[in-house]
């Protein structure tokens, strides 16, 4: 038998019967103990750690179903089996709803006991291996660092830094262009944190309007407004005792910034409309595009709140500036969308690959999957050729923007119209319409987008 389940309690108020089971396990190189009661049973379990427990029913004073209830209370984990001279299906039904792994009728063989636990050893094996299992997915899931896919070395930086930092609840700001993974090293943080049991909960602080941010984030009581008619839990509430991660945290208006800063000092929150506030227990992760050093300068940011969520800051570096991670990206994304997608995509050809390499990805990582995932789905075969790519990828002489439409003049107000006209058709098309992985790339907010493309007249698909 392997030896993961070593130790072993037997519990019979009959001596022979504790002296046979004792024997035979020991044989089995297993630790058992054995005693005579209910109450020497919990009193042992409380002391010193058990594996299996192998209880008669019938005892004087505490039954053995007594005990399997008070097991169950104190120590779930601990695997029961019962044993009985006055074995029936009902009682062997009752043992099992009670929580019982398994019953076994007096007199039994030798035999019977070991195989039993090679059973239980073999649950409990699959148990294991099934927990690791969906931890290891929970943690792809939720961004932890296995699950990000980087080898350069100013990428390995970050990742020992997060690793560094994650234990405290210090704040964290993090720093980084659009789509290079604010989000998903935010998310690492609260998995290698002692936090990570916990909520952690996101909030785009771009994409809600100024109105509703407040209510959105302290939460609001009933009558508080005119459409308030309940109470309503803010953000802060729900990750009490986790993280919450305040994305695009430079969109945020002068007003409520002050708000901000106050519960991060007292680390408390008032709901909208209450007298009162209550304590919370959340720890902050902000992350912006912006450069909150000229934000301060032009008075959009406030100074006060910029150093108080700058205490650690993490500077993520634009795909640019990491080409090394480009091969291994391409690799996880084209796996990534074929079981996604149910597309067969096997490689692609070297010319590709190099135009991806030495493309300059404005739109960082999020730009690149969404590349991928439109090549994948117009390969011809099960191979991504450079007529796949997006023109601005595949042909280096259209990389640069043309200013179509200006007819000649000089007109920088008339430019820059043109500019953001054909940025934002660049930016709707490459992601397929999606307007909020549009405005991301664009480094706009959601709302300044929606505004510009109805004056645009511009139509998204």
């Amino acid at each position: 038998m392997q030896q993961t389940l070593k130790r072993i309690l037997v519990v019979d108020d009959e001596e022979n019967i504790r002296h046979l089971l004792t024997t035979v396990l020991k044989r089995e190189g297993l630790e058992a103990r054995a005693v005579a009661s209910a109450q020497e049973a919990l009193e042992a379990i409380d002391a010193e750690p058990f594996d299996v427990l192998l209880s008669d029913v019938r005892m004087p004073q505490v039954s053995g179903l007594e005990l399997l209830e008070q097991v169950q209370a104190r120590q779930p984990s601990l695997v029961v089996i019962m044993m009985s001279a006055y074995g029936t299906i009902d009682a062997a039904l009752e043992a099992i709803k009670k929580g019982a792994y398994d019953y076994i009728n007096k007199p039994f063989k030798p035999a019977e006991v070991v195989l039993l636990l090679r059973k239980v050893e073999e649950r409990e094996r699959l148990r294991r291996e099934n927990a690791s299992l969906r931890q290891r997915i929970e943690e792809i899931g939720d961004g932890a660092l296995d699950a990000m896919v980087a080898r350069s070395e100013a990428m390995k930086a970050v990742f020992k830094t997060v690793r560094k930092i994650a234990t405290y609840k210090t704040t964290v700001l993090i720093q980084g262009e659009s789509g290079t993974g604010k989000e998903l090293i935010a998310r690492a943080l609260h998995r290698e944190s002692p936090r990570a049991e916990r909520p952690f909960v996101a909030v785009n602080c771009g994409a809600i309007p100024d109105t509703l941010l407040e209510s959105e984030l302290f939460g609001h009581v009933r009558g508080a407004f005119t459409d308030a008619t309940s109470d309503k839990k803010g953000l802060f509430a729900e990750a009490d005792g986790g993280t919450l991660f305040l994305d695009e945290v430079g969109e945020l208006p002068l007003p409520l910034q002050v708000k901000l800063l106050r519960v991060l000092q007292e680390e408390e929150v008032r709901p909208v409309g209450a007298s009162r506030g209550f304590p919370v227990d959340v720890r902050v992760i902000a992350a912006t595009v912006r450069d909150l050093y000229e934000e301060v300068e032009a008075q959009r940011f406030r100074e006060d709140l910029f150093y108080r969520l700058n205490v650690l800051l993490l500077a993520l570096p634009p795909l640019r500036q990491r080409r090394d991670d480009i091969p291994l990206l391409v690799e996880h994304f084209i796996d990534a969308v074929n079981q996604r997608l149910g597309t067969t995509i096997r490689t692609l050809s070297a010319e590709a690959l190099k135009r991806l390499v030495a493309y300059d990805w404005p739109g960082n990582v999020r730009e690149l999957e969404n590349t991928i995932e439109r090549a994948a789905v117009l390969a011809e075969s099960d191979a991504i050729e450079l007529d796949a790519l997006p023109t601005t990828v595949a042909d280096p002489q259209r990389r640069s923007l043309p200013l179509e439409g200006l007819g000649g003049g000089l007109s920088i107000k008339q430019a820059t119209r043109v500019i953001e006209e054909q940025l934002i058709r660049r930016a709707l098309e490459q992601t397929n319409g999606n307007r909020t992985a549009a405005a991301k790339l664009l480094e706009i907010s959601h709302r300044a987008l929606l505004y510009k493309i109805k004056a645009y007249g511009l139509i998204s698909n």
